[in-house]
């Protein structure tokens, strides 16, 4: 068995790792770049080694650095994880080479696999039904456009290397796909390291279903069921969840044999996800990933099987346990990916410090992060996994809402609210979506905020509250007498709140006899008593109805989870300082990156929505575009510049 592992990979995904190994007696060794030199995976390891540097290039991407962290920690294996060189053949055979155990497929299988178009081939002769596809690379802009045309619009332009959404674009106009072809071939370059490209056509309503497939070493490949992953942004699965509501037993049968049939035709070892379109009875290869999936746990959770434990035991040589040749499938499992994001910009990545991640007990949550970890612009922006097991479909989605609705995520936008939604809309309950629910239901009006614009203003008073429950404990003299209490009558206490729904004032004042009694936005709410407070919880009684608020202060931020879910209200300043002007028609970076590329110079005429700026952040690439008709009067940014979010990178006049 192996001894000591190092751990190719940080965050969630080392953690995860570090886990089952402690259950293993094996010894754990994390690697960090600066960024990570204080995260919690490391110092969960028994050791840490640094590889210096803060992008993923000058960090976790480096092969030299990991096999010689390797080397000096005494590590006998290597566990890529998933992601970064999860999936890089040259990383396996070095790792093979240095002498050490690698916890992965063969090179030559990864090598296979990693190329979608190779893989099309391989699977395809070995009966697994593909869709028809077109290597771009060499191709001039009129054999692109034939290519396009032969296959049909809509077409998806692919990146042949990686996953994960990233090198992708969808196009239905043949005049957007030159465009679409080079960004998807700088984002594949960049993420990848390979800017080889493909189109294929673009089904109109799948479903995307994958197999987790397992083998080892002495000629067993199983299959251990299916995963549903349709639910999606960007390309990119946001809900997953096992087993599929779309499979019948045969159709489940059928795609676990392909996906095996798929496996053995590389002669596959280890852990390994099959991925495939389905649409109304039928399947169609989609790609391998030769790797452990993010979201494995669903599969975990449904067969009681550690799958990371699987790959330890058969990277060692060890056959598949019974329970794995035979592997049984209870209850129902839903897997929510949460990310510091904006849904309601575009899904626009998010930058800062958590203040505070808490769950209920009973829920399993899979995370990188702690209070006051902070979310940088080198790494993807996932915050967590958080997954939920039930005997049924119903109750394992209905936990899973209930455990993020309650869950204390303060500092940052994130897509929690989304989530929600997406688990209560009666199109998932029903099991019928498929790829483009978020097409068909604005992801900005599913990413609102939970509490409608009354709850808001509960939130609002039980946040005052709790501020002047902490201003009076803190009080030098006179802690005894209750807040807004006077000799005479008097004008209540007031404190001005902005919130998503706009600017909130609360009023609160004792009166002796009646107690406190509030207002907001000079309204008295005759039914609304308070009836306990403290300065982080506050018990509000409405016409008979209790109801509990959690209140957390940082600084002028009041995070408040009430039993709608959660509001973020920000303190206005009594006496607020005048705001800067700055010229109109500015075009600003909205979070911290790199320019890729500036398309525009000082004098020229653009129209609304052309795309002025292209700035890579967060592993994507973000399109900035002209606000109205104008010329543009400055460009403040050039290629290869850092900008710090909100900077001005272009100023457009407007016409007329």
């Amino acid at each position: 068995m192996i001894e000591k592992l190092l751990v190719a990979n940080r965050g969630e995904i080392a953690r995860r790792i570090f886990r089952t190994c402690r259950t293993m007696g094996i010894a754990t060794v994390a690697v960090y770049s600066e960024p990570d030199r204080d995260a919690p995976f490391v110092a969960e390891a028994d050791e840490g080694i640094a590889l210096g540097g803060a992008t993923p290039a000058e960090s976790y991407l480096r092969i030299d650095a990991l096999v010689d962290a390797a080397r000096r920690s005494g590590a006998d294996a290597v566990h890529p994880g998933y992601g970064f060189l999860a999936e890089n053949a040259d990383f396996a055979r070095a790792v093979g080479e240095a002498g050490l155990l690698w916890v992965g497929p063969p090179p030559e299988a990864i090598e296979t696999m990693g190329s979608k178009l190779r893989s099309k081939e391989l699977v395809a002769d070995a009966g697994v039904p593909t869709l028809d596809s077109i290597d771009l690379t060499g191709l001039d802009e009129a054999e692109i456009r034939e290519a396009a045309e032969r296959i049909g619009y809509p077409v998806l332009v692919k990146a042949s290397a990686g996953g994960g959404g990233k090198g992708m674009r969808i196009v239905s106009d043949p005049g957007n796909l030159i465009d679409a072809v080079e960004g998807a071939r700088r984002e594949s370059a960049a993420a990848f390291g390979d800017d080889t490209v493909f189109v294929e056509h673009y089904l109109e309503a799948p479903r995307h279903i994958e197999i987790q497939i397992f083998a080892d070493t002495h000629g067993t490949t199983v299959s251990l069921f299916e995963r549903e992953c349709s639910i999606q942004r960007r390309h990119q699965k946001i809900i997953e969840e096992a087993p599929s509501p779309a499979l019948t037993p045969e159709l489940r049968e059928r795609m676990g044999k392909a996906a095996v049939a798929a496996a053995e035709a590389v002669g596959y070892l280890g852990a390994g996800t099959v991925e495939f379109l389905f649409q109304e009875g039928d399947f169609w290869f989609l790609e391998m990933n030769t790797r452990l999936q993010v979201e494995h746990p669903v599969t975990e959770e449904i067969t009681g099987l550690d799958l990371v434990r699987l790959q330890l035991l058969v990277a060692s040589g060890h056959p598949l346990p019974p329970e794995a040749r035979e592997p049984t499938m209870t209850g129902h499992a839903v897997e929510a990916r949460l990310y510091a994001e904006d849904a309601t910009k575009g899904f626009l990545p998010v930058t800062g410090v958590l203040d505070r991640f808490r769950f209920e007990p009973g829920i399993r949550v899979d995370t990188g992060v702690e209070d006051g970890s902070e979310i940088s612009i080198h790494y993807d922006p996932m915050i967590a996994k958080v997954i939920a097991w039930a005997p049924t479909r119903e109750e394992a989605t209905a936990r899973l809402a209930n455990a993020l609705r309650q869950a204390e995520i303060h500092g940052l936008v994130t897509n929690r609210e989304l989530l929600v939604r997406i688990l209560r809309h009666p199109e998932f309950v029903a099991g019928t979506f498929d790829t483009h629910f978020l097409e068909r239901h604005d992801p900005a009006l599913l990413a609102r905020p939970l509490p409608d614009a009354e709850e808001e203003r509960l939130a609002a008073v039980a946040a005052a509250l709790c501020a002047q429950e902490a201003r009076r404990r803190e009080a030098t003299v006179q802690r005894t007498i209750p807040s807004g209490w006077r000799n005479s009558p008097s004008q209540p206490q007031r404190v001005t709140f902005e919130g998503p729904s706009g600017e909130i004032q609360v009023g609160y004042r004792f009166v002796p006899r009646t107690g406190l009694i509030v207002e907001v936005d000079g309204e008295a709410l005759p039914d609304v008593r308070p009836i306990s407070a403290s300065p982080d919880r506050v018990g509000l009684e409405i016409g008979g109805h209790l109801r509990w608020y959690r209140v957390h202060r940082v600084g002028t931020a009041h995070h408040v989870d009430g039993p709608a879910g959660y509001s973020r209200l920000v303190e206005r300043p009594r006496f607020p300082e005048a705001e800067i002007e700055e010229l109109p028609g500015s075009l600003h970076a909205p979070m911290p990156g790199k320019i890729v590329k500036v398309l525009v110079s000082e004098g020229d005429r653009v129209s609304e929505g052309d795309v002025l700026v292209v700035l890579e952040a967060m592993k994507m690439e973000h399109t900035l575009r002209a606000p109205h008709d104008g010329v543009v009067s400055s460009v403040q940014a050039g290629p290869d510049d850092q900008v710090d979010a909100e900077q001005v990178l272009v100023v457009v006049d407007e016409e007329g």
